[in-house]
Formats: C-alpha cells, sequence, structure tokens
C-alpha cells in the first residue's frame, strides 16, 4: 500500500519543500531563423531538443565528423584498450592524408596524448587517422566501428565512409545536425575533451608544431566547452558548439553555413537563446529519519534519495511542487538499494520528473525462532 506521507514527515525530509504553481516545460519559438541549411540545440543532460531546423535532414558533416572519431578513441581508452601515453607508428596511409594536418611522416612516432591534442585543436586528418587505425586495425574497421555506433545512438540519418569528413571522393557520407547532437553530447562525458578543446593554442613534438584551434568561439564565448568545426566545399561551413553555464550544458549544431562568420554567429545565437529561456533544476533531498520494518531482524531502517536534474523554464526553480510516495512500513525481507519508493517533482499538475527512494541497508526476515526470542524479550 503507497500514499503520499504527511506534510510533517515530508518537511523533515527536504526542508525547504516550497510548494507553489508553475508552468510545465515549454519549448519556445524563438523570434529567429538561422542562415545555414539545418540546426539543432540540445540540452546535454536531459537530450531536451530546444530549437531545431531541418534537424533531420541527412547533410555532409565536413571534419564534425570527427566527434564519432573521436568518440570511439576515448570509448577505447575508457575500456582499456588504449592509453594516453602509448606511442604509435604513423602508417603510410595516415601521413597521405590531405586537408588539416600535422604533416606526420610514415614511420614517425607520436603519443596518444599528442595526437588526441592534435585533432581536438587542429582537426589533424592524418592523426585522426592515425589513432582510427591503432583502435580498429584499419580505417574500414573503424569506419564500421562508427556506423555501429551510430546505430546504437539512434543516429538514424547518418552514414560514415571515412573517419576523417573529407569528402572529395565520398559518396554517402551523410549525417544531420541532431545526429551530431546525439554524438556530441556522448563524447562530452569525458572531461578531457572540453580541456582540450578550448585551447586556443598548443604545441607538438616538443614544442616544435604549434596548434591553433579551428572552433574561434573559445576566444570570446562564456562558458564554451567545445567543440568541433567542419568545412569543405560540399559541405559548407559546419560546427558542433558546446557552451555550459552553471549547471545547464548546451550543445548548438549549425550545418551548410555560407561563411565561418554566419556558422559562428547562428552557434551564438543558439547559444545565447537556450541559456536565456531555460535552466537545470536539481534537487539532492537527504534524509536521517528510519522507516519502521514488520517482520526482520531490524525494527527499523535508513532510506536515501535518488538526485535528480530536469530542464523547466527559466525562472522556474522556486515554484516545483514534489510528493513523496513511499510505503507506510516495509516488510521484510529487504536489499539495500531496493527501491522503496519515489519522490514527484509536478508542474502545473504534470509530471516533470520522478527520484526513487531506496533502503540504505539489507533487512533479513525474522525466522521462527527469531519471534519467539523478540516476543520472550519483549516481554521482560
Amino acid at each position: 500500500m503507497k500514499k503520499v506521507i504527511s506534510l510533517a514527515f515530508a518537511i523533515f525530509i527536504i526542508a525547504g519543500s516550497i510548494i507553489f504553481p508553475t508552468n510545465a516545460l515549454s519549448i519556445k519559438e524563438p523570434g529567429f531563423d538561422l542562415n545555414c541549411k539545418s540546426a539543432t540545440l540540445i540540452d546535454a543532460n536531459t537530450k531536451t531538443v530546444l530549437y531545431s531546423k531541418n534537424s533531420s535532414e541527412a547533410l555532409p558533416p565536413a571534419s564534425v565528423t570527427k566527434v564519432m572519431t573521436l568518440l570511439l578513441v576515448f570509448e577505447a581508452i575508457s575500456d582499456g584498450k588504449l592509453k594516453y601515453d602509448d606511442i604509435l607508428t604513423v602508417s603510410e596511409n595516415a601521413s597521405s592524408m590531405g586537408g588539416s594536418q600535422i604533416f606526420l611522416e610514415p614511420g614517425e612516432k607520436m603519443s596518444v596524448d599528442d595526437l588526441l591534442k592534435s585533432v581536438i585543436i587542429a582537426s589533424a586528418n592524418d592523426a585522426a587517422l592515425t589513432l582510427a587505425e591503432h583502435v580498429a586495425g584499419s580505417e574500414e574497421a573503424f569506419v564500421e566501428m562508427m556506423n555501429n555506433r551510430a546505430s546504437e545512438l539512434k543516429m538514424v540519418s547518418t552514414h560514415f565512409e571515412n573517419v576523417t569528413g573529407l569528402d572529395d571522393d565520398a559518396i554517402n557520407h551523410l549525417t544531420s545536425s541532431n545526429d551530431i547532437a546525439i554524438m556530441s553530447c556522448e563524447l562530452l562525458k569525458y572531461e578531457k575533451v572540453s580541456e582540450y578543446a578550448t585551447i586556443w593554442m598548443d604545441t607538438v613534438r616538443n614544442g616544435e608544431f604549434g596548434l591553433t584551434n579551428t572552433n574561434r568561439l573559445i576566444r570570446y564565448y562564456s562558458g564554451i566547452t567545445g567543440l568541433k568545426t567542419g568545412y569543405t566545399s560540399k559541405a559548407g561551413y559546419c560546427v558542433s558548439a558546446s557552451a555550459k553555464r552553471g549547471n545547464l550544458h548546451l550543445v548548438a549544431v549549425i550545418m551548410g553555413a555560407e561563411t565561418s562568420n554566419e556558422r559562428n554567429n547562428a552557434a551564438t545565437k543558439l547559444l545565447d537563446y537556450g541559456f536565456s529561456n531555460y535552466s537545470i533544476y536539481s534537487d539532492k533531498p537527504t534524509d536521517t529519519k528510519k522507516i519502521d520494518v514488520y517482520g526482520g531482524v531490524k525494527d527499523k531502517i535508513s532510506i536515501k534519495f535518488e538526485n535528480i536534474e530536469t530542464l523547466i523554464n527559466k525562472g522556474a526553480e522556486n515554484s516545483i511542487t514534489k510528493e513523496i510516495l513511499l510505503e507506510e512500513y516495509l516488510n521484510a525481507p529487504i536489499r539495500e538499494n531496493e527501491e522503496i519508493g519515489k519522490v514527484i517533482y509536478k508542474s502545473n499538475g504534470e509530471i516533470i520528473a520522478e527520484s526513487k527512494i531506496f533502503a540504505c541497508e539489507t533487512v533479513e526476515k525474522l525466522s521462527f525462532w527469531g519471534y519467539i526470542i523478540k516476543i520472550i524479550k519483549n516481554l521482560f
């Protein structure tokens, strides 16, 4: 049997719980259009799309392709298949790449860390292919991994043909602004990405070769965290631009802009729109009260709450209603981390988020002789 526990208990559990009427999250229609073929603005935490223009249209992405390349490399590092201080040998194939590059020579050796820095900061195609060949054995095998990962992430408008985004010979190397936003959110989970993506100038080869960031937004946009630019004559000017202010982390994707300035202006306009209209509501309730347990080796049990973060309209932070749903009492056996209730967050009568309540410990069920002993203890 479940019910909303008393107001006193609710106040005890979550001090300062404020209940006022509020409006549910609404996606506002911005009063502007963007001079580009496609655009998406997304909240990186909740994956809520806040703006879209032709967001599912499959278009050539140029070097923004490397978001997926980097994602697979960072996942390989996370899985222990690759380390930052590993030294990789450059292949003939990798050294022959055109476009943006750091002019790697066949047989040259470079650390994974410096190769990553070269890809993230300077969009180096030769460094990207060197990493890809090491992870998968060949570019073809790595491209297959890219397409498989895109499928896992439900990137429905995407098909990769190479690891760099060079498209002179590409036939069907395409993705959408929505899909780029999806893979960008995944990549941003790795802190090293933003660490490198916000460096304006750096060097590799012991300071002998300079790197300059292709993303000019990092020089003037407040809270910028990255991420990746791209340009070819087919793709036009593209960018996946990410920025964080407070708990709100946004990704703005622009595809097919006619100039780099129009690309940067469009990304800036999208990010400004997001930060002006939305915020993240966070709640981290705590509790020291114990709940009664029937039929267990213990009479009471401690509980803990799941933290929540949810996207809301800016200004509604202090007007969220909360209802705590919990069993009136718990029956043994109970397992540690077992879900025993939840907190429902509402806005204008609509549920906007839920967090779970868990048991902090295991309580075994009393045996027959345990009951007898307990009765005897109670008598005396």
